[in-house]
């Protein structure tokens, strides 16, 4: 293998030069990579009596490189990825998603109306302490009381049902 390591080190500048003359800008390292393994190959392959390596090894890299961008190509047009307009376009069907909120309201029986509110403000909308302090106008540690009995009450509830 450290046959290779000198070998990969001395045309390392041509498989760049390769890189840059096709003007791949996107993905270079993998292209490098390509690049490497198709040095091996050459390596493995080459017949002394047909010319120089050199030329045989920068046609092959060269051939192998054009192989994976033809493969890459092909694959990035079959495959379809919407633009970000259509994302944005888009509309939740059910926003308010009430058979979500009344399966969490079943565990939240138990449950102080603040940390009913932690519970969904959490579960629902993903809000942070940080975030449900500032829409019910409370400190973040009165957030965090209400978080702490939460999970109190409802690890006491589950570990009953467990029983």
């Amino acid at each position: 293998m450290n046959n290779f390591d000198q070998l990969a080190k001395l045309y390392e500048p041509m498989i760049h030069k390769i890189i840059r003359t096709l003007h791949i800008y996107k993905n270079q390292k993998e292209y490098f990579h390509t690049g490497l393994v198709a040095l091996w190959e050459a390596a493995e392959g080459f017949n002394p009596v047909k010319g120089e390596f050199s030329s045989y090894a920068y046609s092959y890299i060269k051939g192998q490189i054009l192989n994976e961008m033809s493969r890459n190509n092909k694959r990035e047009e079959r495959s379809f990825s919407p633009k970000e307009e259509y994302w944005e376009s888009l509309v939740e069907e059910n926003p308010d998603s009430p058979l979500e909120i009344e399966f969490l309201l079943s565990y939240c029986e138990t449950l102080t109306e603040k940390e009913t509110k932690w519970v969904i403000y959490t579960c629902v909308d993903f809000l942070s302490i940080k975030e449900i302090a500032e829409r019910e106008h409370v400190s973040m540690s009165a957030v965090k009381q209400w978080r702490k009995g939460a999970k109190k009450k409802l690890r006491k509830e589950f570990l009953e049902v467990m029983d």
